[in-house]
């Protein structure tokens, strides 16, 4: 896998439902066509709330008060929060090409959402445990996926700017007493998800090749809670 198999797009803001069913197209088209270009859709979303499918909806809170829609989606996960000023970020990834492994994928959002932070001077890391990318014990970017036949669906959302108060009608991610933040509160300076979009779509374009992997199949054993195959 190269960086030139890999288109970016930025949709700007995109309904929900419309923009799972664009992610359900371009995963036919490329279970359809193996040589069809990995994608990236890079979007904001209007409020609403999501969980993947998982018996344990305690993260919900009862769902009932929540003040803007909720979506039960194909991912793994806990239910989060989504809305104007976080980027969404959808990679669209035959996995048949890197090896099959889910945590390595995993790992590469994380590491590509650290890289880009690094260009703010906002110190990121992973957490052992807890897929996502912190700073310090605050949570600034969620990550959830769905596979479908080793295809990619959903992804990551970072927190960029604006209200993150919606996060507090829910148990985000199902972590408890979690602190959530944003590049405006670590920065103290506003920039817009279309704004960050450009340099996230940089890095990821000449970082793909990273989820090369080189002998046998990877096979997984246990997959991660955040991702759900289907």
């Amino acid at each position: 896998m190269s960086s030139a198999d890999l288109r970016i797009s930025w949709l700007g803001r995109v309904n929900f439902v419309d923009a799972l069913a664009l992610q359900e197209d371009i995963v036919a088209r490329k279970r359809e066509d193996h040589d069809a270009a990995d994608e990236v859709l890079l979007l904001e979303h209007e409020p609403i709330y999501t969980i993947g499918r998982t018996p344990d909806k305690s993260s919900l809170l009862g769902a009932a008060h929540l003040p803007h829609p909720l979506f039960a989606i194909n991912r793994g996960g806990q239910a989060t929060y989504h809305g104007p000023g976080q980027l969404m970020g959808y990679p669209i990834v035959d996995l048949r090409r890197s090896g099959q492994d889910l945590h390595r994928y995993l790992r590469w959002l994380e590491q590509t959402l650290i890289d880009f932070l690094a260009g703010y001077q906002i110190s990121a890391t992973q957490r052992e445990g807890l897929t996502g990318v912190w700073v310090g014990n605050r949570k600034i970017a969620s990550i959830g996926v769905g596979v479908r036949h080793w295809i990619t669906m959903h992804g990551f959302a970072l927190n960029v700017c604006g209200d993150l108060t919606p996060f507090n009608r829910i148990i985000p991610c199902g972590i408890q007493n979690v602190t959530m933040t944003s590049i405006e509160k670590e920065t103290g300076s506003t920039f817009s998800p279309e704004e960050v979009s450009h340099r996230v779509a940089e890095i990821a374009f000449h970082s793909i090749a990273n989820l090369m992997t080189e002998g046998p199949l990877i096979q997984i054993s246990r997959y991660p809670d955040n991702a759900l195959l289907i």
